[in-house]
Formats: structure tokens, sequence, C-alpha cells
């Protein structure tokens, strides 16, 4: 969570560091602050709620120039959202100013400790104690980069730490554990934040932080460190999108623009997947061909709305590969003990590469000498750079907190892992491998047919705009679609919705059916009549006892019309790939029905975009 922001250059930090906040506010909106070293002192100014309310605060009360600065946007986990706990915080004297991303688990043994030795807590944060910690050690001789170093080898936990010193002007010294940080590279002036949103506007060259690794920025250069004091060095790379991609480009919320993107992003994450000779490759595959066919077992793990895709590729990765498949939460994987093997891969989906309980995971998994794929969006993120392989989804910048073409692309990169095992393994000819891939290859074409009829959607969205629950059903790959579009109602609309098994409706949910209550189904490509004819058996079912049934059917499929008192119409596809066409819908109808709701669409309340905490 948390959006974190530096800056030292020439330019004046305060605007650097609020426009970078301002791109990263999707990744926490509790609270907002900046911190700035002007004539050898700190001046703060710090606000509860969203960054619009610091933003107003500076313009009644500008601070003062500097050209070296830091700014945080919060997510709260210790303590209230209030003026009080936004950072950054100050140590005792007001010397240091920290901000921080992420849990410091043994704070409280050390608050006591400072406590007992007379210092005075100001907030309920875990990361006032590090500001203090800091402070101790500059104020005993230290520079802030030895402070830093130091204090994090106290420090247990995930976190990001980015400070600056009053007596050093010209440079800001940043930490990470298990939490993301990457570095900015400018022409005399370098950057920090969470992600490079945060200084896409100034440069698109930026360095990776390995973990447990110290970086000290001034004017004239990057430094990295180890925490124990070692020279390191960080990876640079180069990010392969611009500021536009970061706008919202005439759209009224990013989810939107986002929604109406996937054409593009899925074509993005399609393209140079065929060699010369037409055979599938993939990103890094750090993997010999003996490992992948000795592979006896897939475990995919994600959270949330990447573990829907991972439901999905399930269906496909089984079908395509016969290798068993296994979906879990991230966050309850290694808690159960689970069987992993040296044959067994471990698929882990994270649209940030940064998502604390798919970290924590793989590196069960790899603890127990089994072999991780990352599917990610972020190039250089911690998950890629800890897996033997990975599948970037090259989606681009996703701003809104609720995914849409983070899903769509980990759904292709899926696809893409199934058929290259197989082609790998030989479970498929070479002719069924090329047909699908023509047949994704197709897809955005597909895609954007789906989007062309969103006003419907729109519409569908004002008549129901009284509706208190919403149910979700579906069958095969389509049931990960209906807990997806429940997902999504929940998160934007804040709806009571739930998504269901079809086939489960007889022991339980269909309790919960009464007039009038509107129930999405997505019904099975035809060619699959065993799935499709008890699907629409469902929906009669339902229809029967009350229920508004909205359909979502292939374009010439009339014969659930007369059950449907909505039709959505999709184009014609293969049943596994289906969940590309029928989640757009559900995107366009949760987008519209919370915005004609009133709600805050791209910053839904209590959620951020990247969950970096267990």
């Amino acid at each position: 969570m948390c959006g974190i922001v530096g800056y030292v250059g020439p330019q004046q930090a305060q605007g650097v560091v609020i426009e970078g906040l301002r791109r990263l506010e999707y990744r926490g909106y509790d609270s907002a602050g900046i911190a700035l070293v002007h004539d050898e002192q700190l001046v703060t100014d710090k606000r509860a709620g969203k960054l619009a309310n610091l933003e107003k605060a500076l313009a009644e009360q500008p601070l003062p120039a500097s050209t070296t600065g830091i700014g945080h946007t919060r997510w709260a986990t210790h303590g209230a959202p209030t003026d009080r706990n936004a950072h950054p915080h100050l140590g005792r004297d007001g010397r240091v100013a920290v901000i921080h991303n992420g849990i410091i688990e043994n704070f409280a043994e050390l608050r006591a400790e400072l406590e007992s030795a007379g210092h005075e807590m100001r907030s309920d944060t875990d990361t006032e104690v590090a500001a203090h910690l800091l402070e101790q050690e500059v104020e005993d001789g230290a520079d802030l980069t030895t402070a830093m170093q130091r204090v994090c080898r106290r420090l247990t936990g995930a976190f990001t730490l980015v400070a600056v010193d009053a007596a050093e002007p010209d440079r800001v010294v940043a930490a990470r554990r298990n939490s993301p940080l990457v570095v900015g590279l400018g022409d005399g002036e370098n950057f920090l934040g969470s992600d490079v949103a945060a200084f896409i506007e100034h440069t698109r060259e930026a360095l990776e932080l390995g973990q447990d690794q110290v970086v000290t920025l001034t004017r004239d250069g990057v430094a990295v460190s180890t925490f124990e004091g070692e020279a390191a060095e960080g990876k640079p790379y180069h990010v392969d999108w611009d500021l536009s991609a970061a706008e919202k480009g005439g759209f009224d919320w990013f989810m939107r623009k986002e929604i109406f993107e996937q054409p593009h992003a899925v074509a993005d994450a399609l393209l140079g997947r065929r060699d010369a000779d037409g055979k599938l490759q993939l990103d890094e595959v750090r993997m010999s061909v003996d490992e992948l066919r000795s592979i006896d077992k897939i475990i995919i793990v994600g959270c949330g709305t990447a573990f829907y895709a991972g439901l999905v590729a399930k269906y496909a990765i089984e079908h395509w590969t016969r290798i068993p498949c296994e979906v879990e939460l991230s966050h309850e994987f290694r808690y159960r003990d689970p069987i992993l093997t040296r044959t067994t891969l471990v698929v882990a989906i994270s649209q940030s590469g940064e998502t604390a309980d798919t970290l924590m995971a793989i590196r069960h998994a790899r603890e127990q000498h089994s072999k991780v794929l990352a599917i990610c969006n972020t190039n250089g993120s911690t998950i890629p750079r800890e897996s033997d392989a990975v599948i970037y989804t090259h989606a681009g910048p996703e701003i809104g907190v609720a995914s849409t073409k983070g899903f769509t692309t980990q759904l292709i990169a899926n696809y893409l892992l199934g058929l290259y095992l197989a082609q790998v393994r030989g479970s498929m000819f070479g002719d069924e491998i090329a047909k699908v891939t023509t047949e994704l290859e197709g897809m955005p074409a597909a895609v954007q047919r789906v989007l062309d009829g969103a006003d419907e959607l729109y519409a569908l969205a004002g008549r129901m705009r009284d509706a208190r629950s919403v149910l979700f059903l579906g069958r095969h790959a389509g049931y990960p679609v209906a807990l997806e579009g429940a997902l999504k109602l929940k998160e934007l609309a804040y709806l009571h919705a739930e998504g269901f098994a079809a086939g489960e409706l007889k022991h339980g949910p269909i309790a919960l059916i009464e007039p009038g209550l509107p129930v999405f189904c997505v019904v099975p490509p035809q060619g699959r009549d065993f799935l499709h004819d008890k699907m629409v058996s469902a929906i009669q079912e339902i229809r029967a006892r009350g229920a508004r049934t909205i359909v979502l059917a292939e374009e010439d499929d009339e014969s659930v019309a007369a059950y449907a008192d909505e039709m959505l119409r999709l184009p014609r596809v293969s049943t596994l790939l289906q969940p590309l066409l029928a989640v757009l819908p559900l995107q366009l109808f949760a987008c519209e029905l919370a915005t004609q709701l009133g709600h805050d669409v791209d910053q839904p309340r209590n959620l951020a975009k990247s969950v970096t905490v267990e």
C-alpha cells in the first residue's frame, strides 16, 4: 500500500512531489503529506483524507522554496487516518523526517525502548519509531546513509523507508525490504517512487533495487549499499510507456479508460509470442526443457482478481497439458503446509509484482525446491526477480484500483503458459496449438466488439440503480467470471454481490432468489452442449422464482433468449477463451453503476491498488 515519492535536483521539490503523489494516490488515500529541506530546517504539511486536502492547504499557505523533498499518500495500518498519524513523521527534535510503506513488526518493542529513554511519541504509527531511531543515529554522528543501514538492521517486517536530514539538504536516503521502491535516473536530478508512475513525467530511465538495500540520492548520482554497509548495484532498465499512458485521456475515470484500453492491452500481451517457425516463446524462462517436462503438478497462487484469473487458467492448463492444476489463495497457501516437490511448478499471479501474500507464498515454494513462474505486469518488481521464469502481461499502467485490463492480460498470459507447456511436453499437436494461438490473436477485435456495446450496459446500470443485491452465475470457465463480476460490484458500488457456480444453486444459494432479484448469468458457448443446456436449466429455475435474469450469451444463441429479461450478446469464441469477453460487460456495468451512485470509481473506500503487507 501507500505511495512514496522522493526528489533531489534543481526543480522546486514541492511541485515534483505533489505531482508524483497524484499519480500514486491509487496506492492509498487515507492521508497525504510532504516534507521539504529548507535552510537546514525541515518544513512539513500533512492532512487526513485525499491528496486534495493537502493541495488545498498548500495553496492557502505555501511551503518555502526547496529542491529536496519527500512525500507520502497513506493506506492506514497502524493508527487511524488522522492528521496526527499522517506521514511524514519527525524525530524527537525535528531534524529527520521519514515516510514509510509496510509494517515494522517489532515497533512495540522499539517504541517501549525509546519511551523509556525519554522520547515522546506523537502518533499511533509504527513509522514514528523509525524516525526517532534515525535521528538518534545522526545526532550521534552518523551520516544519514549509515544511520539508515544501522536502523534497518534492527527492524523486522516488510518496509520501505525514505528519509531526509535537515543537516544534509541535498540528500535523500531510502531502504527497502519486501516492499516496492524504484529509482528514477535524471540529468542532474534523481527520483524515488513506489512505482515509476511517480516520476514518469521527468524520466523513463529507472533503477531496480534489490532486497535489503539502501539507496542514497544526490543531484549528481545514486549510490546503493546493503543493510550491512557493503557496496551494491541496482539494475537499470528503460520504462516502455510514457506520461500519456498514466493520464485519463478524456475519460472520467482511469478505470473506464483502462476498460477501453483492453483491445490494445490484449494485443500487446500477445505481441512477439511466436518465433519465425511459428512456435511459442515466452519472456524469461530460466528453466530447462527437461525441467518443464518433469512437472507433475501445477499450483497457481494469487489474491482477489488474480486468484480468479488463476481459476480460469486451471481449466485451460489442465485441458491442454493434462497436468493436475490447483488454485490457491496466496495468503492461505503456506499456512496449510502444501505438498511441494522439485517437480511442482508454482505459478504466481500479481499485477504489481509486490503483493506481499503472493511473495511470501513463492518464497515458501522455493524453500521447498519447487520452481516458480511469475505472471506480472511490472518490470523489475520483486516477484519476477525471485522467480525462475516470468511472463510479463505488458498491460501498461493500471491506475484504477479495481483491476480490469490486469485481469484480461493475466488470462492471456495463463493461456500462453498452458499452450507453451503443451508445446514443450508434446501434449498437443503443433497444428492444435497454432489453431488456439490464432484464435487468441483474433481476440483484440472481439474485445473491441463487446466494448462497442457499452451504451447498452450504461442504460442497464441506470435501470438498476435501486438494486441492493446482485447475484452472478456461471458454469465451467464462466464460474470465475461470475466471481470476478461480483467482486467488481462489491469494490465499486458497495453492493452485496455474490458469484456462484450454477450447479450449486440447488445446494443452498437458490434460497436467496426472490422476486426482482437481478442475476447475471454467463452462458457457455453452444459447442459444449452439456454445459450450455445445464446453464439454461439453471436460468429457468431462478426465473421461475422471480429472478430478473441478465443473460450473457453468444450472439447467435437463441435457445436462451426466452428465459432472459435482459440479453447481452458476446462474439462466438471457444469455451476456454470466453472469459476474456464475458468479463467485459461486467466491468462496464460495475463502473457505470458506481458512477451513477456517486462513488469514486478509481479510489473505492478502504481499498488500495497494491497490497504490500500481509
